[in-house]
Formats: C-alpha cells, sequence, structure tokens
C-alpha cells in the first residue's frame, strides 16, 4: 500500500527536495505540496501523513494543527521543523501533532518517522515526556484515575512510555499484535488523547505508570 503525504512548508528549496525523497520511494507519493497553511486549507484533501513545518507565513503550523484535525479528525501530523525547544514541542503536542522531527534530520530518518506515524508507533522518549510533563499545567478536573484502566491496559501504556512499538509489546506480553492495538484504542478512548505522544504525556502527569 501506498502512504501517501501532504507537505506544508514555505521554503522552496526544501520544499522540492522532500518531494525528490519521497517520490523516490513506491511505497511513498506526495499528494499536495504547499507554501502555506491557507493556501493548504483552501486546497486540503485528506492524506495518511502530513508533514509540516512550524515557522510559516501567515498561520503558523502549530495554528494549523487544529484546522487539520478539524478537517478530518484521524488525519496524522508530523512537525518538521527547526525548532527544539520545549514550547514548541509541548505546544504540538497539546495541539494534537502525532510526531515531531528536525529538519537537519537524515532522510532515513524523515522517512522512519512517516514510516512510525503511518503505522501509529510514534512515541515520546520518556525522558522528552518528562521535560514537556513539566511544563504541563494540571487540570483537577481532567485528571484521570488508574483505576480507570486495566491491569493489562497499564502494562502497555508503561510500555509505551519505554518507547517500545506495537510489535515489541505485543513479543513482551506473549499476545497479538492486533489485541496490542485493540488495548491502544480502548486507552485512546478512556484518557481522551489522540496519539502516543499524548497519552505518554498524560500517563506520566496523572501518574498512571
Amino acid at each position: 500500500m501506498t502512504i501517501t503525504i501532504g507537505l506544508v512548508e514555505d521554503h522552496l528549496e526544501f520544499r522540492k527536495s522532500l518531494e525528490y525523497l519521497i517520490s523516490s520511494f513506491t511505497d511513498y507519493t506526495v499528494a499536495w505540496s504547499y507554501a502555506s497553511v491557507e493556501e493548504t486549507i483552501d486546497n486540503y484533501s485528506e492524506t495518511d501523513v502530513i508533514l509540516l513545518d512550524i515557522n510559516l507565513p501567515g498561520l503558523s503550523g502549530l495554528e494549523a494543527i487544529p484546522l487539520f484535525k478539524k478537517k478530518c479528525a484521524s488525519q496524522k501530523i508530523i512537525m518538521l521543523t527547526i525548532l527544539e525547544d520545549d514550547y514548541h514541542i509541548l505546544e504540538a503536542i497539546k495541539n494534537g501533532a502525532n510526531g515531531y522531527i528536525l529538519k537537519k534530520s537524515s532522510p532515513n530518518k524523515i522517512l522512519e518517522a512517516i514510516q512510525q506515524v503511518y503505522d501509529g508507533e510514534a512515541a515520546l522518549t520518556p525522558m522528552v515526556a518528562r521535560q514537556v510533563m513539566a511544563f504541563l499545567k494540571p487540570v483537577p478536573a481532567q485528571t484521570a484515575s488508574p483505576s480507570l484502566l486495566t491491569l493489562r491496559e497499564r502494562e502497555i501504556l508503561t510500555l509505551i512510555a519505554h518507547g517500545m512499538t506495537n510489535e515489541a509489546i505485543a513479543v513482551t506480553l506473549f499476545i497479538s499484535v492486533q489485541t496490542v492495538r485493540n488495548h491502544i484504542k480502548n486507552i485512546y478512548d478512556k484518557l481522551q488523547v489522540h496519539s502516543r505522544a499524548q497519552v505518554v504525556v498524560k500517563a506520566f502527569n496523572d501518574k498512571l505508570i
């Protein structure tokens, strides 16, 4: 199956290099490519993954995330940026980004990130999750109780926080990958999150693990 990708990047040379990189592989295809959020919204069509810059003319990439999610709640988004400070990482995750990688990453790392997010495998490492958690303002009314999750769901949540893929979790717990996916969907529903990054942050913030 070919993974469709949308690009939102205002630097023409970098955008063209991304298009060339992605088009070099038969498993990936660029569905559309625009220089601004406004142009993208006007011409939007759902793709498997969007690569989204943050510093853009007009609306920023951070402002664009909820707009894309409003267009399609299941739209997967990777922030592809030069910014690596806590503020931008936190805001991207809070707004619903599924991944966050740097433009200085190697082509292989960018393609790997696309595949991971497509597979639902994107996650923050525990170290990054703790850094992000330090900036979150706790909201007591939205705090989840550990009893909300089953023992198995808490086991899986802990392994997700350690950066393990669905396949690795399945091997560790001696269950099928599909069973892992089913548990993760239930965890997302119970905690009202939409990505592995968000679920890790919430797990630490609410002391679920």
